[in-house]
C-alpha cells in the first residue's frame, strides 16, 4: 500500500463517520427505552396485522412512494385512523391537496399524535408518530395552508381512512 492509497482509504474512512449520522436512514427513537405506548406489540406481532409495506412504514420509519395511495384524492367526510393501532388522528376537515404525492392535512386531533427529530439523508425534519402505537406516520412541514400553516405529509398506507 502506497501513501496516496492509504490517505485515501483515511478520507473515505473519515468521512464515512462525519456523514453517517446523516445517511443511516434513522431518526431519534420515538421514545426511550422505558417509554411505554398503550399499544405495544413485537415485530413478529406487527407482521400479522399489517402488509409488508405498513410494516416497513409504521415500524420501520419507510416511506411510500409518493402518488400511490388512493387516500392522497379522498376528500369524503370522515375520519383517518392509525393502520397499525386504529387510533384517530385527522378529520376530513383538515385534509388539503398539497400537491406532494402524499395526503396532507394542516392540523392533526389533538393529542394524537407525537413528535422527534429526523436527522437522516442529509437534513432534519419533523417526524410524526401515533401516541397510542408509535408507528411512524410521516412529517409536518412549515408550508402548510392557514389557520396553522403546517402541512401534516403522512404516509397513506400508515393510515385507514373510516367515512362519518
Amino acid at each position: 500500500m502506497d501513501k496516496r492509497h492509504f490517505l485515501q482509504i483515511g478520507a473515505v474512512l473519515l468521512g464515512t463517520a462525519f456523514f453517517s449520522r446523516y445517511i443511516n436512514g434513522s431518526s431519534e427513537p420515538m421514545a426511550s427505552a422505558d417509554t411505554k405506548f398503550e399499544v405495544t406489540k413485537t415485530d413478529a406481532e406487527w407482521k400479522t396485522i399489517l402488509t409488508q409495506e405498513q410494516f416497513d412504514v409504521l415500524r420501520k420509519h419507510g416511506t411510500e412512494r409518493a402518488h400511490t395511495s388512493p387516500l392522497d384524492k379522498t376528500y369524503d367526510a370522515g375520519t383517518y385512523v392509525c393502520a397499525g393501532c386504529g387510533q384517530a388522528l385527522f378529520t376530513s376537515d383538515t385534509k388539503f391537496d398539497s400537491r406532494t404525492g402524499w395526503p396532507s392535512f394542516f392540523q392533526p386531533i389533538e393529542g394524537a399524535i407525537g413528535t422527534t427529530v429526523d436527522r437522516s439523508f442529509f437534513m432534519t425534519r419533523t417526524e410524526v408518530h401515533c401516541s397510542r402505537c408509535g408507528g411512524h406516520l410521516g412529517h409536518v412541514f412549515n408550508d402548510g395552508p392557514k389557520p396553522t400553516g403546517l402541512r401534516y405529509c403522512m404516509n397513506g398506507v400508515s393510515l385507514k381512512f373510516e367515512p362519518a
